[in-house]
């Protein structure tokens, strides 16, 4: 089985849709999604996912199922840096969690006094057994770190979503620590991540990424990509301190 985690395209957070930029990253996607074979289309309820999925689902003359979990991963957590608000749990500058052994471990990383404050835990586990069963459903069932392929198929389903749950997806799938994957990568509006099972031995699957937040389809049309998830490459670039 195959798996399309698909970013939305660039955010106009405000009005929960896309911007202009948005609208044309979505539309030259579909261009290329519009040639696969999709078993089935899941979509996140908030409307960028929505409204990037639209633009495949009509040149494909599909449907999506919206699933509550594929939202954006955000329980609030109060970040060490931060006094007076609350800030979204995966969003922490670097010098405040990479010291901290826990965050580097699939089972710790959650039981950080800040996320345990938040409930981060309890919202993974919500999202992560919901992917599960949606897996199980389509003949993957999990055993511990891997999955018995009760029946193994080559199907290709396609998540319209967002980063911060993409690394949840991820992170499960790998058993490993969200926390690497929301500090150490950046899927750029509609990027692709490719996942494949692996079935060496007959009954017995491991889901393997073969592309990570794949954007060839803009730089084939000559669109830049978005800077959307991500800060400033260098401190004196105006762009995204925080």
């Amino acid at each position: 089985m195959r798996l399309l985690i698909i970013r939305h395209g660039d955010p106009d957070y405000e009005n929960d849709t896309l911007t202009e930029k948005g609208w044309r990253e979505a539309r030259l996607l579909a261009e290329r999604i519009c040639q696969m074979d999709i078993q089935d289309f899941y979509v996140s309820p908030l409307g960028r996912a929505k409204d990037t999925a639209s633009c495949t689902l009509e040149k494909m003359n599909r449907t999506a199922v919206t699933h509550e979990w594929l939202r954006e991963f955000a329980p609030s957590v109060k970040r060490p840096d931060v006094t007076d608000r609350r800030s979204i749990a995966w969003d922490w500058l670097p010098e405040d969690w990479t010291d901290e052994t826990c965050f580097y471990d699939q089972n710790l990383w959650k039981t950080h006094p800040v996320m345990k404050e938040g409930a981060v835990g309890t919202e993974y586990q919500w999202v992560t057994e919901h992917f599960d069963q949606l897996l199980a459903e389509h003949g993957y069932v999990r055993k511990g770190g891997l999955y018995r392929a009760e029946k193994p198929n080559r199907d290709t389903l396609a998540f319209f979503c967002h980063f911060g749950v993409e690394c949840v997806l991820l992170s499960h799938l790998m058993s490993t620590s969200p926390m690497i994957l929301w500090h150490h990568t950046s899927a750029a509006p509609t990027s692709v991540t490719t996942i494949y099972t692996e079935e060496r031995r007959e009954g017995t699957a491991i889901f393997r990424i073969s592309s990570f937040g794949d954007i060839s389809h803009l730089y084939a049309a000559g669109e830049e990509p978005s800077f959307s998830a991500r800060f400033c490459e260098t401190y004196d670039d105006w762009r995204r301190h925080d």
